[in-house]
């Protein structure tokens, strides 16, 4: 069966039996306004070091954090008590690069301690389900967004994309994007010149963030292969950005695909100098050569059953590609984007966390923690690795003090685990509880057959192509099911 005749049937066959996958509701841990987490242990990791406090009680209030104190004896509010000895308490997750297919993968995200999630491919349903996230009515992970992906049209264009071509049109379509309720751009590599430097403009005008890959504009290659870009990286990293997508984009735009250890280090002070903070999705590139060293085994790997199914179908004609690759030539890149990454770390480059979720084989939830542990080994530090996922996006989001800590004001959005991840990143993978806005959720609500993980599973095939066909529409792009499956590699 070709794609297209694949997503042709999921839309009207799949779609129609899909209320059977509808779970059960589920009010995203328990109620109350108040909780006190006895004789815990604490990590706020704000500063240059881990601020580790030992048996002290964290009392929850009102969805923040209201008071820390040595003895719980100091608390006299009427209190749903947890006990927290042996327990390790740190900040909820963000994974500040993901692709969102539908809500499942929000309860993905929350079921392995992430709190807070940006996607990188805004549709309008976004902005629906971050106010759903917010007002209770659906429980999964906070949800930021950007707005569509701006492109111009050239190899990495995708059906997706929003293209525009000239300066007026990406005017016009960073307004749009502002009219209807988006706050960032995310930008992408074929934009050309002139459409970058108005889309630029045109946001900073209007207070929106700007992230994204960095723009090449059209590219050539010489007789001998190697290849030049329209747009030069260094004029691009004049414009600030929120956060700059890939150390594998830094590689191919800045370094021009070449493993180049000296020039590497060069962009590093670069970006440091121009105060850009870097996205570095190891995992990305990780599981590219995970799937080719398993001649595609991996893309069937536990928990990519909370995939979207159309997100599967979409990366189907990349895991056969990458089936059939050398692992051994992309190992190499792996380990020198790990190199160029704590390049970054070592000349001051804020690094945050982003798994790429949604996309190829990357899990929602589960590739955020693998991140972390590629960035432990990357920068030589698990504290390091989890500052990415907790203090650094908060400050970088305008969040600091607010979110991302674990102090009196902070928000109530943590994850509480019985071993400790400063000693080892592998122990994000298995939370004992989520504290999210405050309520509680335990390791059966968690992980068990009525909680997040059924959630995480309940797959909507005819919500999701909704969202996604209305998301091309409201684009000026209306497509019919038999267009996408041919634009994902259908005939």
């Amino acid at each position: 069966m070709t794609a297209g005749a694949a997503v042709a049937l999921a839309w009207s066959v799949q779609a129609r039996a899909s209320s059977t996958n509808d779970a059960q509701p589920y009010a995203c841990g328990s109620a109350g306004e108040s909780l006190l987490i006895e004789g815990v242990t604490t990590v706020d990791f704000r500063g240059e070091r881990p601020d580790v406090r030992s048996g002290v009680s964290v009392l929850v209030q009102g969805g923040r954090i209201a008071r820390i104190v040595d003895h719980a004896s100091e608390i006299d509010d009427d209190v749903t008590v947890v006990d927290g000895t042996g327990l390790t308490m740190i900040p909820g997750l963000y994974d500040m690069h993901a692709h969102v297919w539908d809500q499942t993968e929000l309860a993905a995200q929350l079921m392995h301690g992430v709190t807070t999630v940006r996607n990188l491919s805004g549709m309008p349903f976004h902005l629906r389900l971050s106010q759903q996230v917010e007002q209770g009515e659906v429980c999964g992970a906070r949800l930021l967004t950007s707005g569509p992906i701006l492109n111009s049209a050239g190899p990495d264009a995708q059906i997706y994309h929003q293209i525009v071509s000239t300066a007026e049109e990406a005017r016009a379509a960073v307004r749009q994007q502002y009219q209807v309720g988006y706050r960032r751009i995310k930008v992408y590599s074929n934009l050309a010149p002139d459409a970058f430097a108005a889309a630029s403009d045109e946001a900073a005008g209007l207070g929106m963030a700007i992230t994204g890959h960095t723009p090449e504009g059209k590219r050539t290659f010489d007789t001998n292969g190697h290849i030049s870009f329209e747009l030069d990286f260094e004029k691009v990293m004049q414009v600030p950005f929120e956060t700059v997508e890939h150390v594998e984009s830094l590689a191919w735009h800045g370094l021009h695909g070449e493993i180049d250890p000296a020039g590497a280090r060069s962009i590093a002070r670069q970006l440091a100098e121009k105060g850009q903070t870097v996205t570095p999705t190891l995992i990305a590139h990780q599981n590219l050569v995970e799937v080719a060293q398993s001649g595609g085994a991996y893309a069937y790997r536990a928990g990519i059953g909370t995939m979207s199914p159309l997100a599967r179908l979409v990366a189907g004609q990349s895991i056969a590609r990458w089936s059939q690759e050398d692992p051994r030539r992309e190992r190499e890149r792996a380990e020198f984007y790990q190199a160029f990454t704590r390049m970054l770390d070592e000349e001051g480059v804020q690094i945050v966390a982003g798994s790429d979720s949604g996309i190829f084989v990357n899990v929602p939830g589960l590739s955020l923690i693998e991140e972390v542990e590629l960035l432990a080994e990357a920068l030589q530090s698990p504290f390091k690795a989890i500052k990415a996922a907790t203090a650094t996006p908060a400050s970088v989001l305008g969040l600091a003090g607010r979110s991302g800590c674990v102090a009196a004001s902070c928000a109530a959005d943590l994850v509480l685990y019985r071993c400790n991840p400063l000693q080892d990143p592998r122990c994000l993978r298995q939370p004992e509880a989520v504290i999210f806005r405050g309520h509680l959720i335990d390791a059966e609500e968690l992980r068990g057959q009525t909680g997040l993980a059924s959630l995480a599973n309940a797959h909507d095939n005819e919500r999701t192509f909704a969202n996604v066909f209305e998301g091309f529409a409201a684009q000026g792009n209306p497509i019919t099911p038999e267009q996408l499956g041919a634009a994902i590699g259908g005939k």
